[in-house]
């Protein structure tokens, strides 16, 4: 079926002057140089910081991932005019994966478990080398990667090849795609959690690891968008067509999923401290002494306290200084969640900052935007025959 372009009020096509993918990789580019040059000074150092920036950054991609497809296979239609901005954030995944390659270089700095003399010594590891060993570790990435590279490949260029051909039998196929790519997402996320941060200590297990990973992934999703719409706005970009009542939807998306965070994270809490398994406490009893435990009430009053009062009101939600300064904190409290449960293994009695955690930050944060920009750049900024637009652009905030 063919459709009718709805009539836009402002340019869907990115600026050229605001391209900013060279400036991002050049960043980038030198972040890595510095990390790598931080390998040599320091090899440990160098793989945890890099791990933790890197599950800082993907974790976006993956959740823009089930966002678009919970979007197709709902049919929403709230969300038509900023989904091209999740799209952008998995479209290149292919090339993300790509990085994760240093990590499976520097297994052996990272994770006890490849330690074969020290596995034997230790009954509990020794009954895990069916699941943690090094070949099997590597084949479970390629999965991971390969299934998230499939989905997003395809559900970036069909929705760019429905705004060329305004064929809308493509939703259908979109939908196809979806169905079981969450189902596909929700065992892929769980597992590479377990594989990444988890198994960082490998006496330790949480059941619940899978959902609370997902769950701060998703929460620090929607003050990406945010802030990403808020740019486009200052800079004259889709301002008629992003309106108050889409920014509120991001907003009550944004308060829902840090209540919904809030819940996993202290779920996952109480169920440790109400068994009192000792392989599963010391997890948080580590992160409870020294400096750590600053940090720990830090991430309970920054991640879920000051956001939850911000946004309470309804007002709030698309009050733009408001959401500002949330989205800037919950994704810095992001960062340093990952952080608190990555660098303990390394730093075992307090907060020890390095600058290659900076370095590795900058480095792969400049390639990551870089990739998302260069793909936002090169097409529509919204998807202009998307069945569900027309109803998205008539979208009104209600008093």
């Amino acid at each position: 079926m063919a459709s009718h372009s709805p009539k836009l009020a402002d340019s869907v096509q990115f600026p050229a002057q605001k391209d900013a993918t060279k400036a991002f990789y050049g960043v980038g580019i030198v972040g890595l140089i510095a990390s790598g040059v931080g390998y040599f000074l320091n090899a440990d150092q160098f793989f945890f910081s890099y791990l933790t920036s890197f599950a800082f950054y993907t974790s976006f991609a993956l959740a823009a991932l089930i966002l678009v497809m919970i979007h197709h296979i709902t049919k929403s239609s709230w969300g038509a005019v900023i989904r091209r901005i999740p799209e952008s954030l998995f479209a290149k995944f292919w090339i993300w994966a790509l990085f994760f390659i240093p990590i499976i270089l520097g297994m052996s700095n990272l994770y006890s478990w490849t330690n074969t003399e020290y596995v034997m010594n230790d009954p509990i590891l020794a009954g895990k080398t069916p699941y943690l060993n090094e070949p099997f570790f590597i084949i479970r990435q390629f999965i991971y990667f390969g299934i998230w590279s499939f989905l997003g490949y395809k559900l970036h260029k069909t929705s760019v090849k429905m705004d060329r051909t305004r064929d809308w039998g493509l939703t259908a196929l979109l939908r196809k795609f979806s169905a079981p790519g969450i189902l596909l997402f929700a065992l892929t996320i769980a597992f590479a959690s377990f594989d990444w941060l988890m198994s960082l200590d490998a006496h330790w297990f949480s059941t619940m690891f899978g959902v609370y990973y997902f769950a701060m992934s998703f929460q620090a999703l929607f003050p990406f968008i945010i802030l990403m719409v808020f740019w486009m706005h200052s800079n004259g970009m889709l301002n008629n067509i992003i309106k108050k009542a889409h920014i509120y939807d991001l907003g009550a998306w944004f308060f829902g999923f840090t209540v919904f965070y809030a819940y996993i994270a202290f779920s996952q809490f109480l169920l440790i401290y109400y068994a009192n398994i000792p392989e599963e406490t010391l997890w948080y009893y580590h992160r409870l002494e020294g400096s750590w435990e600053t940090i720990t009430y830090m991430l309970l009053f920054g991640r879920f306290v000051i956001p939850f009062v911000l946004l309470l009101n309804r007002e709030s939600k698309h009050n733009e200084l408001l959401l500002k300064i949330t989205a800037i904190l919950i994704l810095a409290m992001h960062f340093i969640e990952i952080h608190w449960i990555v660098m303990p293994t390394l730093h075992h009695h307090g907060l020890a900052v390095s600058w290659l955690d900076i370095a590795t930050l900058i480095g792969l944060g400049g390639i990551f935007m870089g990739l998302f920009f260069q793909t936002f750049k090169n097409n529509n900024m919204v998807p202009v025959n998307d069945p569900n637009l027309p109803d998205s652009l008539h979208k009104e905030y209600h008093q």
